[in-house]
């Protein structure tokens, strides 16, 4: 996942590294990924009461309805009369804001976008529990007019798909179904909308239906800067979104193996494997959070597929499987990696040659972290992998 932004980020650090030395190019790359973590990314949800906004908020955030503290409160009626906002638990750059359905407010959707504070959000997405509404239409008319992105959702579709099965019996067929709301929904704003998406979603089965492609379409059309903040905060409902979400990270492993490389550059014994660790905590702590492996997001996860924590511990293969990420367990982990131990020993030991010393140290030390974080990486790739197939019941030894 390649970015212009990158390339453009690596030059400057060569040129500031040229220029004003080690600890100048190591204070860009830090600011550089403070950058990166800040970028905000908010995501305004509005539709009628009773259509499932608060289910769709929650399950994007990976949060069950009856977590009491942190989900939006769920109901027929409305239950947000003001815009309130909910941060990704492991991602708080990211948050999903519940509107107040329009269609309970005295506005029109003219007035009713200024009171939520339009220019706020970075897209819309308009839910409904059937067809759209009047209203809908017009709220989508005024923010095509503002030259912002929106979406039209039409959730609940588990429990159209149970009903039409009931009602057809074994002349049901999900495709034609699925294609017949699809179509229905398009028909009723089609001439008053301009180009309708319309991505049929289940809050309660986000991996089925059209939740994947919505994924799909809101990176591709989110400006790049805000992609990876968007991606990293998605909730696990497919292997491709696991893959995208390592290769994002992947990406930043040359930034990082960079700074543990210039910090080698200080003739210290011993200061770059104490910062290095300091670091590498830190780092693998995210990659933990954002493929949900941290214990409270699979606590949250057990309790949204009904399985007992323990099944989806026990498919995780990985030392770092349901520990609490340090230091002691990092080294405990590179101390079974010879390759790993003997680049850090080598590194140290080049210090002590001299002229050649901390050349061959900076060296040693990027190619040490780069290895490092691409073993812990791939270890929790793997581990979210196994996982997904475990909450949705498929085979896991494939």
């Amino acid at each position: 996942m390649d970015n212009p932004h990158d390339d453009e980020a690596i030059a400057g650090i060569k040129k500031e590294l040229q220029t004003n030395g080690c600890a100048a190019a190591a204070a860009m790359i830090q600011t550089y990924f403070d950058e990166q973590d800040n970028v905000q990314l908010n995501i305004g949800i509005t539709g009628e009461s009773g259509s499932g906004k608060s289910s769709f908020v929650n399950a994007f955030r990976g949060i069950p309805n009856s977590d009491k503290e942190r989900a939006a409160p769920t109901g027929v009626t409305e239950t947000t009369t003001d815009p309130t906002p909910y941060p990704h638990p492991n991602h708080p750059n990211v948050t999903l804001w519940d509107l107040p359905g329009i269609g309970t407010t005295k506005f029109p959707a003219d007035e009713y976008l200024k009171k939520v504070e339009f220019e706020r959000y970075d897209f819309f997405i308009i839910i409904s529990a059937d067809r759209f509404r009047e209203n809908d239409v017009k709220l989508a008319q005024e923010i095509q007019k503002m030259k912002k992105k929106f979406y039209f959702v039409r959730s609940k579709i588990d429990h159209n798909i149970r009903d039409e099965e009931e009602t057809q019996g074994s002349e049901f067929n999900e495709e034609e179904t699925l294609k017949e709301i699809r179509e229905d929904c398009i028909q009723g704003l089609e001439g008053r909308v301009e180009s309708p998406q319309v991505f049929l979603v289940s809050s309660r089965k986000l991996h089925l239906y059209d939740f994947p492609l919505l994924e799909k379409t809101l990176q591709e059309e989110l400006p790049a800067h805000k992609r990876n903040a968007l991606l990293l905060a998605l909730p696990n409902v497919s292997l491709e979104i696991i893959i995208k979400k390592k290769e994002a990270l992947q990406a930043g492993i040359k930034y990082r193996a960079t700074m543990s490389a210039l910090g080698a550059a200080a003739p210290v014994p011993g200061l770059s494997f104490s910062v290095d660790m300091i670091m590498m905590v830190t780092i693998i702590r995210q990659y933990q959070a954002t493929f949900g492996l941290d214990s409270a997001s699979l606590q949250r996860l057990a309790q949204t597929v009904g399985l007992p924590l323990d099944e989806l511990r026990a498919v995780m293969t990985s030392p770092l499987a349901g520990n609490e990420i340090n230091k002691d367990l990092i080294i405990k982990v590179l101390s079974s990696s010879v390759v790993d131990l003997s680049l850090t020993a080598a590194e140290e030991g080049s210090r002590f040659i001299p002229f050649f010393g901390i050349p061959a140290a900076m060296a040693l030390s990027f190619v040490s972290t780069y290895t490092t974080l691409n073993m812990f990486l791939n270890m929790l790739a793997d581990d979210a992998q196994k996982v997904f197939k475990k909450a949705l019941g498929l085979d896991t030894t494939v």
